[in-house]
């Protein structure tokens, strides 16, 4: 984390390249060559929200057991194509094994649900995942968003649908990354990554609700 306290004459890439640059000097100067210790590239979101910079510090503080993490299981945390769900072809991360369940349920949620009728949903969903059954969902509806979240805190093996794909070095983040660890999550996306915020449309909603009930009929195979 960069605290830039006044304008600076060389471009930050310059910077963190020379900071790199450095620290690598510094460890072959200790006899330990070889080693990668960067990755490509870095990261210049500017913190600038209230708590972010709390947020970052923890995260950079816990990137040793992430990086153990992904060493050892890093077929969760890798992007994985070859999947067609239904005529969909689909990008998923996290726990492939997940399609693989026998009891799947699609959450399905009226906007038109009251408070205390979300709640009860959500006692129903949650009792069928405590059998045994993964929840499918692409979160849409207010309730459908409250019964996977509570299933996810509950630690339930969830399969979630996502409108954005995933970009090209992307990794869960936070409690997500958890949950991959743990093979309790698995995300599925059918469209290419976008930076930009697009409104969901009523196509890709009816898309993502036929992709969730695809997988839990077992429409799905691999072309790999």
């Amino acid at each position: 984390i960069i605290y830039v306290q006044e304008p600076m004459q060389q471009h930050l890439g310059r910077l963190i390249q020379g900071f790199k640059k450095g620290c690598r000097d510094a460890l072959k100067s200790m006899g330990i060559d070889g080693v990668a210790l960067w990755e490509d590239g870095y990261n210049d979101r500017i913190l600038r929200g209230q708590g972010q910079l709390k947020r970052w510090m923890n995260y950079l503080m816990d990137n040793p057991r992430r990086l153990w993490m992904k060493r050892n299981h890093a077929d969760l945390f890798r992007q994985q194509a070859g999947v067609i769900v239904g005529s969909t072809a689909v990008t998923m991360m996290g726990n492939r094994f997940l399609l693989d369940y026998p009891d799947k349920v699609a959450v399905k949620c009226s906007r038109r649900l009251t408070s205390e009728e979300i709640d009860d949903e959500c006692k129903r969903y949650l009792s069928l995942a405590s059998q045994g059954t993964v929840l499918v969902s692409p979160c849409i509806s207010p309730g459908e968003k409250e019964v996977m979240a509570c299933a996810f805190e509950a630690g339930y093996p969830i399969i979630l649908l996502l409108e954005n794909g995933f970009s090209p070095y992307q990794k869960p983040s936070g409690r997500q990354f958890d949950a991959c660890s743990e093979g309790r999550l698995l995300l599925v996306a059918p469209w290419p990554h976008h930076d930009d915020y697009r409104k969901i449309t009523r196509e890709q909603c009816n898309t993502l609700n036929s992709l969730a009930q695809s997988i839990c009929r077992n429409d799905w195979h691999s072309i790999e």
